[in-house]
């Protein structure tokens, strides 16, 4: 078998050429799907349908307030509310005692200060819960830190630990309203720029 001649030109192959954008054929798109048409009450829910609603709408309002609200009444007056007076009580009188010892030569009296940690507690709590803004729950745990730390220190020695556990306790309760929706997670956005062809 003789060897192939290795001066015989290969093949012609095509030059390579560039196309111009503007030539460019776009891959075929995929039509969306159509979207359902939004529910309008006065034309896809028959009338009757609307009036019965409304008239169990109505007798499920009557219903509570005949009933539901009095039964709610009598059964509030009926439990032993101690529990949450004793709780607040062992969380609300060591930090009056902090306040009242640590505001001698002030001109802020105990008293004052003590009504301040209120009104800075409840605002706060009330904010982080209705905006989510950052001060807010920045204010709110800075609150609950402080009320825990004045908390440790003015309890008396043998209930001390008991006394805070229920204070970060209560703290963290009003969290689940205060930091509600707070994640951890870092926000990825990726951001897709491809251009249509022209």
């Amino acid at each position: 078998m003789s060897e192939p001649d290795k001066y015989d030109p290969d093949p012609a192959v095509p030059p390579l050429d560039t196309i111009d954008d503007s030539q460019r054929i776009p891959p075929p798109r995929r039509p969306a799907p159509p979207r359902p048409r939004p529910i309008k009450a006065t034309d896809d829910i028959p009338p009757g349908a609307i009036a019965a609603f409304g008239i169990v709408a109505l007798v499920a309002l009557l219903l509570t307030l005949k009933w539901g609200i009095p039964k709610g009444i009598d059964w509030y007056h009926q439990q032993d509310w101690a529990w949450f007076t004793q709780w607040t009580a062992t969380i609300a009188d060591p930090v009056h005692a902090y306040l009242s010892a640590h505001t001698v030569g002030l001109p802020l009296t105990a008293t004052s200060a003590f009504v301040i940690w209120q009104g800075v507690g409840i605002v706060s709590l009330a904010l982080s819960w209705l905006t989510g803004a950052v001060g807010a729950r920045l204010t709110w745990t800075a609150h609950g830190a402080c009320s825990v730390f004045m908390v440790w220190e003015a309890a008396p020695a043998a209930g001390r630990p008991v006394a805070a556990a229920l204070a970060v306790l209560a703290w963290t309760i009003g969290s689940l309203f205060a930091l509600r929706g707070l994640s951890l997670r870092p926000l990825i956005h990726l951001h897709n720029h491809n251009h249509p062809a022209r």
